[in-house]
């Protein structure tokens, strides 16, 4: 599952699915999460008017609740736009970061073994990055699974390979997979995807040499 195109045919259309990606990720996490709150700080408002203390209460620490995982939605997309960690301590440590959150949010044990990346190049690292968030992403809105492995090692012939499986019983859109390879596109990488039929998947990008150091 290769697709060929020119560098700026390539940096275009990244462009264009990293908005649409984003735009999407806003619309269905915090758009949601602040039109929800506003009808509950309606609904707490007409409960105080109306004198019922309780139930003004309950709402507004509803509403509360809903504000902080609306914040913590937003705090992690703008580090997906550009993960701090990945530029400051290098692409094993912001992976574990990145694992550790999804996990302690989506209580799913997530198990990660990729200091191998940091060997690889600037542009390889910023790839698979988002290719391994994006993925973990998916798994634990479709799965859910109770357990996410995620591997990175060199290949034989001085590429590398990235595999993240889970056995969440949850089926893998068609236009998310498409998206993944898309992205794996950017970086020369090819994807591959195994599903079970009781389930479990197992997404992997083999990453040639020429583009694993650049």
């Amino acid at each position: 599952m290769t697709i060929a195109r020119g560098p700026l045919a390539e940096r275009l259309a990244a462009e264009r699915d990293e908005r649409r990606r984003i735009g999407e990720l806003i619309h269905d996490g915090p758009v949601q999460s602040l039109a929800a709150i506003s009808q509950m700080l309606e609904a707490a408002v007409q409960a105080t008017a109306a004198g019922d203390a309780v139930a003004a209460g309950t709402i507004l620490v509803r509403a509360t609740e809903v504000a902080r995982e609306a914040s913590a939605d937003l705090r992690e997309l703008v580090d997906g736009i550009e993960p701090a960690a990945l530029h400051d301590r290098g692409f094993g440590a912001a992976v574990r970061e990145l694992a550790d959150r999804v996990g302690a949010r989506r209580a799913v044990q997530i198990d990660v073994d990729v200091d191998a990346g940091d060997a690889l190049g600037d542009g390889a690292q910023v790839g698979l990055y988002q290719i391994v968030r994006e993925a973990l992403d998916q798994a634990v809105r479709r799965g859910p699974p109770s357990r996410v492995e995620v591997t990175l090692r060199p290949t034989s012939s001085g590429g590398a390979e990235l595999v993240v499986a889970d056995d969440g019983s949850g089926e893998r859109r068609r236009e998310v997979l498409d998206g993944l390879a898309e992205r794996a596109a950017t970086i020369n990488g090819e994807l591959r995807v195994e599903q079970g039929e009781s389930g479990g998947t197992s997404i992997s990008v083999v990453v040639p040499p020429s583009a694993a150091q650049r």
